[in-house]
């Protein structure tokens, strides 16, 4: 039976959004603007959850949640807000909500949130903490509502190799790779590998703060600091205290404030913006870019003290393209992952569609192979994923690289060899496979067309 969802929200296009959004993954959704209407409603019916906004014209999403509980004690809650206030959450979770989101934020986001505690209540019904698919190594260093996949391609090897060693350490790390390779995930796995993982892991995407309130958004702020400021807040900075504050995209900060967040990461100290106390804070600072900071640095746009202080230990998350023996393996996670959430019983791929993803580039990662897996298996009506669901990029680019880089053909030898090479990150070895000839003969190649690597 699809759950029954009860969203207050007085931004009608937001709430109208989220509606179909969520209708369109199979839930039954309602809406009301008001915390009046709301208040009826929940009286008279029965939610699975309800989702308020903090700040309602003629109610707070903190009162009804206590509104909820007691007239629905079964009905979870979530609350949003565009305030992002640390108390606030604080407040929200010690009085019994089932999580707090921050506009703006994807509807992805919360939907992530849904289907987490989905798993999590049919695991405790079921006395099962975990489940292991026997074709998928797997381990859980993270929280218990995130997973860590562990490939068995050599760059994958490597990879985890120095999360391991480094998690442990106090050590600052850079995390470096392409976008939806998943750094956060990374950054998790870190944190719980640490002495650090029973306190707070606190996730800032540096891109989607404005400079001019990032000092606040940071180290906090006191009421009265500025226009606005009703109350008092806490910054990320204390909200990580004893823990792990992850910056993602953190060559998106502004100079003025990569100032800022030297001073605090050397000094361990941070200052409200409008108080004159200092607080001591007690921070592991990781942080991810999908940028090349050292370019940054070189051009001036970001500053060689603050890289050299992040980056004590820099780790690069291989894309899927890097690791292609690991293909598989994440789409049957990820497989796995979308008939939970969707209630469906796909157990595959057609063989059709196995030779287009393995043709395919995916250029956006784990996070574009997810959305097409999740996506497929929504459309998909049979065991198998067939090939009219796919969808076209996805198709189109896999048939254009299948007839273009084609290493047996004889045609163009010269330009064939340097292609294969360039494939197989110049490992000669890799490149004789994909030209179909034997090691030796490929020297021998290499030295007739005067190919020197």
């Amino acid at each position: 039976m699809a759950q029954q969802i009860h969203i207050v929200e007085d931004d009608v296009a937001f709430g109208k959004m989220l509606t179909s959004f969520l209708e369109r993954r199979g839930f039954n959704v309602t809406v009301s603007l008001s915390g009046e209407k709301a208040r009826k409603t929940i009286s008279e019916s029965n939610f699975d959850l309800l989702i308020t906004d903090l700040k309602l014209p003629d109610d707070s999403g903190l009162d009804l949640l206590e509104f909820s509980q007691k007239t629905s004690p079964k009905t979870k809650v979530i609350l949003m807000t565009g305030y992002a206030e640390v108390d606030t959450a604080v407040k929200a979770i010690k009085k019994g909500a089932l999580d707090y989101i921050s506009k703006p934020f994807r509807p992805e986001e919360l939907l992530m949130i849904i289907e987490a505690d989905s798993q999590n209540t049919e695991s405790s019904e079921e006395h099962i903490s975990e489940t292991v698919e026997p074709k998928q190594p797997a381990s859980q260093p993270t929280s218990e509502n995130s997973k860590f996949v562990i490939g068995i391609s050599e760059a994958s090897k490597k990879f985890n190799e120095y999360l391991k060693l480094v998690g442990p350490t106090d050590m600052c790390v850079l995390i470096q790779g392409e976008s939806g390779t998943g750094k956060e995930v990374a950054a998790k796995a870190i944190h719980n590998y640490s002495s650090r993982k029973d306190k707070n892991f606190v996730a800032v995407d540096c891109g989607a703060i404005p400079k001019e309130i990032a000092a606040s958004e940071f180290f906090g702020h006191v009421k009265g600091s500025f226009t606005g400021a009703v109350n008092d807040k806490k910054g990320h900075f204390e909200a990580a205290d004893g823990g792990t504050l992850f910056l993602d995209e953190v060559g998106n900060l502004s100079y003025e404030n990569q100032i800022q967040l030297l001073r605090a990461l050397q000094e361990r100290r941070i200052k409200p913006v409008g108080s004159n106390t200092e607080i001591d804070v007690d921070v592991r600072i990781l942080s991810a870019t999908n940028e090349d900071l050292l370019k940054a640095v070189s051009e001036g746009k970001f500053r060689e003290d603050l890289y050299h202080r992040l980056n004590e230990f820099s780790i690069h998350i291989p894309s899927l393209h890097e690791r292609k023996e690991d293909l598989f393996l994440f789409i049957e996670y990820f497989l796995n992952e979308a008939n939970k959430s969707l209630g469906k019983e796909v157990i595959g791929l057609s063989k059709e569609v196995e030779e287009a993803f393995k043709n395919y580039a995916w250029p956006g990662n784990l996070r574009e192979l997810k959305n097409v897996i999740k996506r497929s298996v929504l459309l998909t009506n049979s065991h198998l994923i067939p090939l009219e669901v796919i969808p076209r990029e996805v198709l189109f680019s896999a048939n254009t690289k299948k007839e273009t880089v084609d290493f047996s053909k004889e045609s163009n030898e010269k330009q064939l060899i340097l292609n294969a090479l360039k494939e197989a990150d110049f490992n000669k070895t890799k490149a004789a496979k994909l030209l179909n000839i034997t090691r030796k003969t490929l020297y021998n190649k290499l030295e007739h067309y005067q190919i020197e690597l």
